[in-house]
């Protein structure tokens, strides 16, 4: 997946998601490791760096 596709699915992730969109992301990036998906894992750690990018650091 092309970094232009990974920002538009994950903006289209976190405007359906709003800011379960990260764990959502890190949750389907786990199932995949732990089923030996390695490629397909990337692509979702890299959604899910998308989408930290994307909101930002959190305010305490």
């Amino acid at each position: 997946m092309q970094s232009v596709e990974l920002r538009d699915y994950a903006r289209q992730m976190l405007e359906s998601l709003g800011p379960k969109a990260i764990a959502e992301a890190a949750q389907k990036a786990t199932k995949l490791e732990e089923a030996g998906k390695r490629e397909e894992a990337e692509t979702w750690r890299r959604i899910e760096a998308t989408l930290k990018e994307m909101t930002g650091p959190h305010q305490s």
